[in-house]
């Protein structure tokens, strides 16, 4: 699975970095997402990034990647058609989220943050940049591995991982309120975005939803034969956990630091998932 898994990470990291490009203006942004977009589907060279774009990327690793966006693309020709259809697929539900991303809160500031509309939006959202990332980790074990990848039936496995990537996105999004509002990003659903009370309450009945999502990435890994990949599976759900553990409760000033789980804990998880602690 490690070709095209990797490939699928390299193309998605450089979509991700041009969405959030915050200096560079809206419009930019979304012509080259629509440009890597089509690039990506028609096995195509990407022309040259805009220099505008260019210097709006602050980070090293970040512009090293963009500088070799057409090395990155040519392996989309190197890996089997099978694989290479799922890396497409999957890229292109996530440049889709970025998008839309890009349309509700290209103009959105801090003052009067932009709210999404509902829970079908949240659900949604979560789908676009990390459900299919679970749908897309199923299909692709199948494919690779065959009866080796699971013991368990390919539709109900596939039910877990959408709920799994969602459950990951939503602890984000739950852990990185306050900046998201400062920039004027409201993913929970909410009438006003300035009333904290309200907000706390929703941000409450949220990591209970994130809580029973990233449970269906315990179950998930249980499933699979090979150790390894049970262990790459569960970690994330390990600390995932780890921080639901801490947003449960928290009050605004805690959240304002930004909850992160300390390196002694995501080392104890690592060992614990290579031992066979799948267990939630």
């Amino acid at each position: 699975m490690r070709g095209a898994v990797s490939l699928g990470y390299l193309l998605a990291r450089t979509s991700d970095t041009v969405a959030d490009s915050a200096g560079v203006s809206g419009e930019v942004r979304m012509d080259c997402l629509m440009e890597f977009g089509r690039c990506i589907e028609h096995g195509e060279a990407v022309s040259v990034w805009p220099d505008e774009l260019v210097v709006g990327v602050s980070d090293a690793g970040e512009l090293r990647l963009m500088e070799r966006t057409d090395e990155v693309l040519r392996c989309l020709d190197e890996i089997p058609p099978g694989e290479a259809a799922l890396v497409r697929e999957v890229v292109a539900v996530i440049i889709g989220g970025q998008k839309l991303d890009l349309e509700r809160f290209c103009d959105a500031g801090g003052e009067a943050p932009q709210v999404l509309e509902d829970d079908a939006d949240l659900d949604d959202y979560t789908w676009r940049v990390a459900g299919c990332v679970g749908a897309f980790w199923t299909k692709l074990g199948f494919l690779t591995m065959g009866g080796g990848f699971s013991h368990a039936p390919e539709g109900d496995l596939l039910e877990m991982g959408v709920r799994y990537g969602k459950g990951l996105q939503l602890v984000n999004i739950l852990r990185d309120l306050p900046a998201d509002l400062a920039a004027g990003r409201c993913y929970l659903p909410v009438d006003d975005a300035r009333d904290i009370d309200a907000m706390m309450t929703a941000h409450a009945r949220w990591v209970e939803v994130a809580w029973e999502w990233v449970g269906a990435g315990f179950d998930y890994a249980a499933t699979l034969e090979s150790r390894r990949l049970r262990a790459a599976t569960v970690l994330p759900a390990m600390i995932a956990r780890e921080t639901l553990e801490s947003l449960r409760g928290a009050d605004w000033e805690t959240l304002q630091t930004r909850v992160k789980v300390p390196r002694k804990r995501v080392y104890l998880a690592l060992v614990r998932a290579f031992v066979g602690c799948v267990r939630a």
